[in-house]
């Protein structure tokens, strides 16, 4: 996992699985994308608008990045 801002967008990417596939976009809300890949499961996270919705000032400057895979399957359909 690795979460990764743009701060000339105000874009705020988490992404869950680093493997390469396709994904879906899903708009789940006027600032939130989701990207579901293989099974249904979700890939990253978009926040548009980011600063809005999040105090960066303290999560950045972050880059995290998990040894383990985190398996999340997407729901609502």
């Amino acid at each position: 996992m690795n979460i990764v801002y743009n701060d000339k967008s105000d874009l705020l990417y988490i992404r869950l699985d680093d493997r390469k596939q396709n994904v879906i976009n899903r708009r789940v809300s006027e600032d939130v994308v989701l990207d579901i890949g293989e099974r249904d499961r979700i890939i990253g996270i978009e926040i548009l608008d980011a600063s809005k919705h999040v105090s960066l000032d303290r999560l950045l400057p972050v880059k995290y990045e998990s040894p383990n895979k985190i398996d999340i399957p997407a729901t609502g359909r």
